[in-house]
Protein backbone atom coordinates (compact mmCIF):
# COMPACT_ATOMS: atom_id res chain seq x y z
CA UNK A 1 0.00 0.00 0.00
CA UNK A 2 1.28 3.33 -0.55
CA UNK A 3 3.17 5.09 2.27
CA UNK A 4 3.68 2.13 3.74
CA UNK A 5 7.79 2.48 3.14
CA UNK A 6 8.46 0.29 -0.05
CA UNK A 7 10.94 2.81 -1.50
CA UNK A 8 12.66 3.46 1.91
CA UNK A 9 13.06 -0.04 2.98
CA UNK A 10 13.49 -1.59 -0.43
CA UNK A 11 16.54 0.81 -0.82
CA UNK A 12 17.95 0.00 2.93
CA UNK A 13 17.42 -3.66 2.35
CA UNK A 14 19.06 -3.60 -1.40
CA UNK A 15 22.06 -1.75 0.12
CA UNK A 16 22.35 -4.03 3.16
CA UNK A 17 22.23 -7.34 1.59
CA UNK A 18 24.16 -6.04 -1.81
CA UNK A 19 21.62 -6.05 -4.46
CA UNK A 20 20.30 -3.80 -6.87
CA UNK A 21 16.89 -1.93 -5.98
CA UNK A 22 14.12 -0.64 -8.28
CA UNK A 23 10.50 1.09 -7.75
CA UNK A 24 8.34 -0.21 -10.57
CA UNK A 25 6.76 3.62 -10.35
CA UNK A 26 10.41 5.11 -11.32
CA UNK A 27 10.82 2.61 -13.71
CA UNK A 28 7.38 3.45 -15.63
CA UNK A 29 7.52 7.57 -15.15
CA UNK A 30 10.99 6.87 -16.74
CA UNK A 31 9.90 4.97 -19.99
CA UNK A 32 6.75 6.47 -20.42
CA UNK A 33 8.64 10.00 -19.87
CA UNK A 34 6.02 10.94 -17.33
CA UNK A 35 4.51 11.00 -13.35
CA UNK A 36 2.12 8.15 -12.89
CA UNK A 37 -0.31 10.66 -12.16
CA UNK A 38 -0.35 11.79 -15.40
CA UNK A 39 -0.02 8.39 -16.97
CA UNK A 40 -3.12 7.61 -14.75
CA UNK A 41 -5.22 11.04 -15.35
CA UNK A 42 -4.10 10.61 -19.44
CA UNK A 43 -4.69 7.25 -20.05
CA UNK A 44 -6.48 5.96 -17.40
CA UNK A 45 -6.09 3.20 -14.28
CA UNK A 46 -6.71 0.05 -16.44
CA UNK A 47 -3.46 1.09 -19.14
CA UNK A 48 -1.45 2.15 -16.01
CA UNK A 49 -1.76 -1.41 -14.63
CA UNK A 50 -1.22 -2.94 -18.11
CA UNK A 51 2.22 -1.51 -18.19
CA UNK A 52 2.95 -1.38 -14.27
CA UNK A 53 2.69 -5.43 -15.15
CA UNK A 54 4.57 -6.00 -18.10
CA UNK A 55 7.37 -3.71 -16.62
CA UNK A 56 6.93 -6.23 -13.23
CA UNK A 57 7.64 -9.29 -15.38
CA UNK A 58 10.61 -7.94 -17.10
CA UNK A 59 12.63 -7.32 -13.64
CA UNK A 60 11.47 -10.46 -12.44
CA UNK A 61 14.29 -12.82 -14.35
CA UNK A 62 16.46 -10.33 -12.87
CA UNK A 63 18.35 -11.86 -9.75
CA UNK A 64 19.82 -10.23 -6.90
CA UNK A 65 17.10 -7.60 -7.05
CA UNK A 66 14.71 -5.74 -4.53
CA UNK A 67 12.11 -4.47 -6.48
CA UNK A 68 9.33 -1.70 -4.68
CA UNK A 69 6.02 -2.58 -6.62
CA UNK A 70 2.80 0.05 -6.64
CA UNK A 71 0.52 -0.58 -3.97
CA UNK A 72 -2.44 -1.69 -6.83
CA UNK A 73 0.40 -4.43 -8.33
CA UNK A 74 -0.18 -7.19 -6.07
CA UNK A 75 -3.66 -6.95 -7.03
CA UNK A 76 -3.58 -9.03 -10.29
CA UNK A 77 -3.42 -12.63 -9.95
CA UNK A 78 -0.72 -13.29 -12.40
CA UNK A 79 1.52 -10.58 -11.12
CA UNK A 80 1.15 -12.75 -7.58
CA UNK A 81 2.18 -15.65 -9.43
CA UNK A 82 4.33 -14.42 -11.10
CA UNK A 83 6.38 -12.90 -8.45
CA UNK A 84 5.95 -15.60 -5.45
CA UNK A 85 7.23 -18.08 -8.27
CA UNK A 86 10.41 -15.84 -8.91
CA UNK A 87 10.66 -14.51 -5.54
CA UNK A 88 10.06 -13.13 -1.79
CA UNK A 89 6.77 -11.23 -1.84
CA UNK A 90 6.65 -8.89 1.51
CA UNK A 91 3.60 -7.13 2.78
CA UNK A 92 4.99 -4.26 4.28
CA UNK A 93 1.65 -3.33 6.28
CA UNK A 94 0.68 0.01 8.11
CA UNK A 95 -2.83 1.05 9.71
CA UNK A 96 -4.76 3.39 7.52
CA UNK A 97 -3.93 6.41 10.28
CA UNK A 98 -0.25 6.00 10.22
CA UNK A 99 -0.49 5.66 6.21
CA UNK A 100 -2.31 9.10 6.31
CA UNK A 101 0.11 10.85 8.19
CA UNK A 102 3.15 9.67 6.38
CA UNK A 103 1.69 10.76 2.87
CA UNK A 104 -0.70 13.34 4.26
CA UNK A 105 1.57 16.36 2.72
CA UNK A 106 1.93 14.38 -0.59
CA UNK A 107 -0.19 15.75 -3.89
CA UNK A 108 0.83 13.20 -6.25
CA UNK A 109 -1.24 9.88 -4.91
CA UNK A 110 -3.30 9.34 -8.33
CA UNK A 111 -5.90 7.30 -6.07
CA UNK A 112 -6.15 9.94 -3.36
CA UNK A 113 -6.51 12.91 -5.22
CA UNK A 114 -10.04 13.79 -5.32
CA UNK A 115 -10.54 11.78 -1.77
CA UNK A 116 -8.14 11.90 0.82
CA UNK A 117 -8.77 10.91 4.10
CA UNK A 118 -7.97 8.43 6.56
CA UNK A 119 -11.50 6.97 5.61
CA UNK A 120 -10.57 6.83 1.84
CA UNK A 121 -7.32 5.23 3.27
CA UNK A 122 -8.72 2.85 4.96
CA UNK A 123 -11.53 1.89 2.19
CA UNK A 124 -8.30 1.22 -0.32
CA UNK A 125 -7.11 -0.81 2.74
CA UNK A 126 -9.50 -3.15 2.90
CA UNK A 127 -10.33 -3.75 -0.71
CA UNK A 128 -6.66 -5.09 -0.95
CA UNK A 129 -6.23 -7.29 2.10
CA UNK A 130 -7.06 -10.38 1.07
CA UNK A 131 -4.47 -10.03 -2.12
CA UNK A 132 -1.61 -8.36 0.01
CA UNK A 133 -2.37 -11.12 2.63
CA UNK A 134 -1.07 -13.73 0.55
CA UNK A 135 2.28 -12.27 0.54
CA UNK A 136 4.93 -14.74 2.18
CA UNK A 137 5.23 -12.50 4.90
CA UNK A 138 4.41 -9.27 6.15
CA UNK A 139 6.23 -6.67 8.45
CA UNK A 140 4.07 -4.03 10.32
CA UNK A 141 5.76 -0.56 9.52
CA UNK A 142 3.69 1.62 12.22
CA UNK A 143 6.45 3.21 14.25
CA UNK A 144 9.39 1.58 13.31
CA UNK A 145 12.19 3.53 11.41
CA UNK A 146 13.54 2.40 8.36
CA UNK A 147 16.72 0.49 9.96
CA UNK A 148 13.98 -1.44 12.07
CA UNK A 149 11.91 -2.49 9.83
CA UNK A 150 14.51 -3.96 7.30
CA UNK A 151 15.89 -5.61 10.06
CA UNK A 152 12.41 -7.43 10.30
CA UNK A 153 12.50 -8.07 6.74
CA UNK A 154 16.03 -9.43 7.25
CA UNK A 155 15.10 -12.08 9.75
CA UNK A 156 11.78 -13.20 8.66
CA UNK A 157 13.31 -13.85 4.77
CA UNK A 158 16.31 -15.80 6.41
Amino acid sequence: MMGCGKTTAGELLAKKIGYDFIDIDKELEKSENMTVTNIFNEFGEQYFRKIEKLKIFEFTSHKNLVMALGGGAFEDEETRKILKKYGIVIYLKATPGCIFQRIKSEIHRPLLHKNFSVDSIAFILKKRAGNYEKAQFTVDTCDKTPDEVVNKIMRVIK
